[in-house]
């Protein structure tokens, strides 16, 4: 039987956590109270109740994110804990509410989009100040759920709490999570839309994040003409999620801006480092604190190829490629932009902050390779040649990605070496290595003596090469085959897997003895399954 939501609690850390709410307090709220599908206008947000479920049930928790919430690993495993992060249970304090944004979808203006699946529970404020909003994703229907159920079902629940866990450690700016729960419940999917639905597992995930303000934020505000909104939200984000920032004027709308452009192009530097496709970046995606935000049908580049989409709705036209994150974030900022013209009215410097961008991606995306190369620093007058012809050595073959770069730091650097001997240390990354002709040979190792003659340029040891090439380049990461094995285990009601691999993910860069089976290359039978392969955005 589904318990009716309460703010009754025990004694316990929980009921001590310190919700500040400056969102719903000093932003315009959505005067219709009606949990009813509709369009919302001159509001940030509409006040809406989680949907209680009948029989949930703990699958995993994040110790470090319970930590950054002043909690202890024994509150995450107390029954309260499981009806709080469900949606069962308000805690004092909790102001449950859904924001109101817009987006471009697929390059194209779609409107009102909103936290249809959504609910924000609040913001806490830790013992160190910081300030963490808590956000239920898959826990009912809001005002913006349009013609969905706001539900989630066990699979894309397990794929966004292991990759916001993964992406943090790997040093990826990203939103966190907290708790994943079972709800007892089964959820109906068409999962690639072709009109054969099943039941599957509800579940639901307790996102992290300082803010969870998109560019669809203020895009929804500037498309109706609702200017006062306009300003009222951007200057409430400069002033609680951009401190060290003046107080709100156009001069300082535009430094806000161009932080905004610095923080995305440091995040797609961070993507492109160890090959992370989003799959879905539209603007209401897109994070103004420069956060990887909405794990939908997200995945790892395995073979390199900087035409691989992960999504299945975008696999005809490719426009969220690997290869085209960089040029896609620029156009979404354009679009920010264009948003925030009104309050700015002019056009000049906002064009001057996008430069900012391609200025920064550009230097950030150099002084990465260098890194991932084991050199001192990028020298484009030699190390763009070296870089470029890597990118095409890189996809004459299946080349894993991962591994290559992985076994690049083990390359001796002899470089009186044949072919052959060359292409020893690499074999492991080459999905089909009977593949590798002698003219492909020839080429791979040319690159190879180019990239040991410019080691030996710059001086650095092999020892100290190989150290600061793993410090870059992980060991793990959440293949997609690997998040598709968690997901048939769990659905079967083992969630072992799930455990394991968020502590194998902890330590993405350490060698981890007695974990290898995680770090190997993509198995041949997950070559074309469903959701070792691509994914569609059905969760």
């Amino acid at each position: 039987m589904k318990t009716d939501l309460t703010t009754s609690l025990a004694a316990s850390s929980l009921s001590t956590l310190n919700f500040d709410n400056r969102f719903v307090a000093e932003l315009p709220a959505d005067t219709d109270l009606r949990n009813q599908v509709r369009q919302v206008h001159r509001a940030c947000y509409s006040r809406v109740q989680p949907t209680p479920v009948a029989a949930p049930q703990l699958v995993a928790c994040s110790a470090e994110v319970a930590e950054l919430l002043d909690l202890q690993p024994a509150d995450c495993a107390t029954e309260e804990f499981v009806e709080t992060f469900v949606g069962n249970r308000l805690l004092p304090g909790m102001d449950p509410y859904a924001t109101c944004y817009g987006g471009h979808q697929f390059g194209h203006w779609a409107g009102q989009l909103g936290d249809g699946r959504a609910i924000n529970l609040g913001e806490v404020v830790n013992r160190r100040g910081q300030r963490w909003a808590l956000q239920l994703k898959g826990a009912g229907p809001t005002p913006y759920s349009r013609h969905a159920d706001g539900l989630a079902v066990l699979r894309s629940s397990v794929r966004e709490f292991l990759c916001s866990e993964a992406m943090h450690h790997l040093g990826v700016p990203t939103t966190r999570a907290l708790s994943l729960l079972l709800t007892g419940e089964l959820v109906t999917r068409d999962m690639f839309y072709d009109g054969h639905p099943r039941q599957e597992p509800g579940a639901v995930v307790c996102r992290v994040s300082p803010s969870f303000t998109r560019f669809g934020s203020f895009q929804i505000f500037s498309s109706r003409d609702e200017l006062e909104q306009l300003r009222q939200l951007v200057n409430f984000t400069i002033r609680t999620d951009f401190p060290h920032l003046d107080a709100p004027s156009p001069a300082v709308y535009l430094q806000w801006f161009e932080e905004i452009c610095r923080r995305t192009a440091g995040m797609i530097v961070h993507w492109m480092r160890v090959g992370f496709v989003h799959g879905v970046m539209n603007t209401d995606n897109m994070s103004i604190l420069g956060l990887t935000i909405d794990y939908g049908p997200y995945g790892w580049l395995e073979d390199y190829n900087p035409d691989w989409t992960p999504n299945t709705t975008d696999a005809q036209r490719g426009r969220y490629r690997f290869g085209h994150q960089p040029q896609i974030a620029l156009w979404n900022l354009a679009q920010l932009a264009n948003a925030i013209y009104p309050l700015i009215g002019q056009v000049e410097p906002l064009e001057a902050a996008l430069q900012v961008y391609g200025d920064c991606y550009r230097q950030g995306w150099q002084e990465m390779m260098a890194q991932k190369l084991g050199l001192e620093g990028f020298e484009p007058a030699t190390d763009k040649l070296l870089t470029d012809e890597l990118e095409k050595v890189l996809t004459l073959v299946e080349t894993d990605m991962t591994i290559f770069y992985r076994k690049l730091a083990d390359l001796s650097p002899e470089i009186d070496q044949d072919d052959d001997s060359l292409l020893t240390p690499l074999l492991d990354a080459y999905y089909r290595a009977e593949e590798l002709t002698p003219e492909h040979k020839a080429r791979i190792g040319g690159w190879l003596r180019s990239y040991l003659l410019r080691v030996a340029g710059s001086g650095i040891d092999h020892a100290a090469r190989r150290r600061q090439m793993n410090a870059v380049n992980p060991k793990y990461v959440l293949r997609n085959y690997l998040a598709q094995l968690t997901i048939d285990k769990a659905e079967t009601g083992d969630f072992a897997l799930v455990n394991e691999l968020l502590e194998v993910m902890r330590q993405p860069y350490a060698e981890q003895p007695g974990k290898e089976e995680f770090a190997r290359k993509r198995p041949e039978w997950a070559r074309h399954r469903a959701g070792c392969s691509m994914l569609s955005c059905s969760s």
